[in-house]
């Protein structure tokens, strides 16, 4: 058996009522989907976010919102990101950009320079944050650094919100009072819909004026599941609960071992050990961590926190990896 610690999904399947939810949306698959199941969910999720439901776009995976969204509001202008920040976003903007800019988060506290930011974006820009940071967990940006940028009519402002429910910070009470602010969120992660693929945009005027003629693209299986899982949100508290316990026993175990841990608001921990082949020797034991030498820094690994028998497991083996180290 494969133990998965390396994608960030949720461990804990949907509620009953929600793969139920799932299965009925298979009867009419030969049919499109129902404007009016979409319109239903955009209904939930506007209340779920406090926000009007014309100013939400839902799509198959908050991912491919972000690609669109480079493709055209990056045209004449230049691309500022945080390194690191979600891989594949990074190596996508950077094939599309005219230009990029890559703002350092260094450890160990990888804090954003605000001052360095503001002074990147004196010209046309597209500014896009992963926030809560994927893989620091780290909250990079409040109100008061928003409206800053914001403020700047030149600046589009593009916000990665996918941990949202782990960290309780968002910028989507700023969307209609700017209109060139758009917040991703996905139901990937907290609402254990990975498999799914349920992204959406909180839009400000700008992006909602583009996003108004753009063809939703996402399943009736999917509309389903997310409206059951909306309107029962305490199956999904209840494992978001469950998943902040687990990583703060695991985060302690670690520490207990040496390993340098680090904070963060996400269903994820980054750590960093010097131990030599470390994702290796896990990798032989059939668990999958993520090794970022490859993309960021040698001896930095990010763990998704797990089911608590999963877990158990991981230390298990990081146990016999330190005591051999």
């Amino acid at each position: 058996m494969t133990i998965n610690l390396h994608t960030n999904e949720n461990p804990y399947l949907p509620g009953a009522d929600i793969k139920k939810a799932a299965q009925k949306g298979l009867e009419n698959i030969n049919r499109y989907s129902n404007p009016e199941y979409l319109s239903e969910l955009k209904t939930l999720l506007g209340k779920y976010n406090n926000i009007a439901s014309d100013r939400i776009f839902i799509s198959h995976g908050s991912d491919l919102l972000i690609r669109e969204i480079i493709n055209v509001f990056s045209t004449n202008r230049k691309i500022v990101m945080v390194n690191p920040s979600f891989f594949p976003v990074t190596q996508y903007a950077s094939e599309q950009a005219r230009r990029i800019t890559k703002m350092k988060l260094s450890p160990p506290d990888f804090e954003l320079d605000s001052t360095l930011l503001l002074n990147e974006l004196n010209e046309p820009a597209l500014l896009i944050l992963d926030n809560p940071n994927n893989p620091t967990g780290k909250v990079l940006i409040d109100d008061k650094l928003a409206e800053q940028i914001l403020k700047n009519k030149d600046v589009f402002l593009l916000v990665d919100e996918a941990y949202y429910e782990f960290s309780g910070f968002t910028l989507a009470s700023l969307i209609e009072k700017y209109p060139n602010l758009a917040v991703a969120r996905t139901m990937d992660k907290a609402f254990s819909l990975a498999g799914l693929r349920v992204g959406y945009l909180l839009m400000g005027d700008y992006f909602k004026a583009y996003f108004s003629d753009f063809q939703v693209n996402i399943s009736t299986p999917a509309i389903f599941a997310a409206t059951e899982a909306l309107k029962k949100p305490e199956y999904m508290k209840d494992n978001r609960g469950k998943i902040v316990s687990e990583k703060i026993r695991i985060e302690n175990e670690l520490l207990k071992k040496g390993i340098q841990v680090f904070p963060g608001k996400a269903n994820f921990i980054l750590i960093k050990t010097n131990s030599i082949d470390f994702n290796k020797k896990l990798f032989d034991k059939n668990i999958l961590v993520y090794n970022l030498s490859n993309d960021w820094l040698n001896g930095y690994y990010r763990i998704t926190v797990g089911l608590p028998e999963e877990n158990d497991m991981l230390l298990t083996q990081i146990e016999k990896i330190s005591n051999n180290t």
